[in-house]
């Protein structure tokens, strides 16, 4: 999957490779006595037809060879037998020993080259040593034009190495580049959901990325989404107590004292329903705020603090609950306590007298499972994938409440890296489910909008 890494790894690495053997390449081909013997055209060949033509037509003939190629590429030669004795007179000038020899304390260097090499005859397997004098001011024009290919064997490496280099910056340039559009898209609020799409296909680091950016933008568009549907519904829902508020007003203002007597308490009612949805409201907006590190949750004693706020709010209600042994779990109490709060006063709303409402904390695989029972005659099929939107209330629902209990179990689900189930029950009544990763909130996924 890290193929843009190698991709990175090989790039550099082939530059440096080829960079290193031109490199060699040329410091040999600079003054190198080896490559000059093989590759000096005045010297190719030379030994292998100077040898034959000695052993089949003599010396004279071997010694007019060497003067016809000194004349033709202006250097000299002389052969000298295995005893260092000279074969044949050669082409050396007759004081060029001892000039070499005056020179040779000397800083300033000799006028040319001397370079050897020995060859074994094929045919007599006689060796034979061949001195060869090339001046500089020819050895330094042959440079000129055997590093010509060299030179171009770097420039073609070059324009290759640039192209690579341009395939990579843009591989890389490129992507983030529609990256770097698809944030300002998001900031703008005009980010595409798939809009990096044909990036996401990539098998590298980059589609990930993508992959990963395009998931955050969804979650947070629905997360704007939902805010925006919030604010619209909260607006709806305030409008219609402060219209009555508003109208018990005008009428207090113009009724006479035993009429106020009868309004007042009508007023005080709109005055807590109202500020009980206000509190509903605040609390579903707190969930997707900070909640600080995760602590172990106690859910026996969750439990207990639960049935005790419910004798008060439902003296004639009881609650049977049951916490499997062994379970621990962590969590943010306080988010997990609001959320079975609110499930248990919705059963208590509709579970009927005389049964118990049922609390159950268990193991299921990997999860833990929260659940809530109540005997009530439960809710339309239809309806199910609403009730745990804001402001819901299914159809023919005369209980009291606004709509957010669900919401606010949901959304603190969905903070722990769960999810909120509810169902009717088989058995006769509707039961809603906390469904909790025992690994914990803290192991949630990028995915989750709260988390970013």
């Amino acid at each position: 999957m890290r193929s843009l890494f190698w991709r990175i790894l090989a790039t550099f690495w082939l530059a440096i490779a080829l960079v290193a053997g031109l490199a060699m390449l040329l410091g040999h081909a600079l003054n190198q006595d080896a490559w000059i013997l093989g590759r000096h055209p005045a010297l190719q060949g030379l030994a292998e037809t100077w040898t034959e033509v000695y052993e089949r037509q003599g010396p004279l003939a071997a010694q007019r060879l060497l003067e016809q190629h000194r004349h033709r590429a202006r250097v000299d030669v002389q052969v000298l037998a295995e005893n260092g004795q000279p074969i044949i007179r050669g082409t050396f000038p007759a004081r060029a020993a001892a000039f070499e020899a005056r020179h040779q304390d000397r800083e300033r260097p000799l006028p040319w080259r001397r370079l050897t090499a020995d060859y074994t005859s094929p045919t007599t397997g006689e060796t034979y040593l061949f001195i060869y004098r090339i001046p500089h001011p020819e050895l330094q024009a042959w440079h000129r034009g055997s590093l010509a290919w060299p030179l171009s064997a770097l420039g073609i490496a070059l324009v290759v190495l640039t192209g690579f280099s341009l395939l990579l910056t843009l591989s890389i340039t490129r992507p983030l580049d529609r990256l770097r559009r698809a944030v300002h898209d998001l900031g703008q609020t005009t980010y595409q959901q798939q809009s990096l799409a044909r990036l996401a296909t990539r098998r590298d680091e980059l589609g990930v990325l993508a992959s990963d950016f395009n998931r955050m933008g969804a979650r947070l568009q629905a997360l704007i989404g939902s805010q925006r549907q919030l604010l619209r519904d909260v607006s709806h829902e305030l409008r219609s107590p402060l219209a009555r508020l508003r109208i018990a007003l005008g009428l207090a203002e113009r009724a006479t004292p035993a009429e106020r007597e009868v309004i007042w308490p009508r007023l005080a009612k709109e005055c807590d329903r109202l500020e009980a949805l206000i509190s509903e409201i605040l609390e579903l907006s707190r969930l997707d705020a900070e909640p600080g590190a995760a602590i172990d949750v106690d859910l026996p004693d969750m439990f207990e603090q639960l049935k005790d706020n419910a004798r008060i709010v439902a003296p004639t209600q009881r609650i049977d609950s049951r916490v499997e042994p062994g379970i621990r779990y962590t969590g943010w109490p306080d988010m997990l306590e609001r959320a079975l709060d609110n499930l248990l006063r919705n059963a208590l709303r509709f579970n009927p007298e005389g049964v118990p409402v049922e609390l159950r904390a268990q193991h299921d695989g990997q999860d833990l499972v929260i659940s809530v029972r109540d005997h009530g005659p439960g809710v339309a099929d239809e309806h199910l994938p609403q009730l745990s939107e804001p402001f819901f209330r299914a159809p023919g629902q005369t209980a009291a409440g606004h709509g957010l209990g669900l919401a606010i179990a949901r959304r603190a689900a969905e903070r722990h890296g769960g999810q909120l189930q509810l169902a009717n029950h088989p058995d006769g009544g509707f039961v809603a489910r906390l469904r909790l990763p025992l690994a914990g909130p803290a192991n949630r996924t990028s995915d989750d909008p709260a988390s970013h």
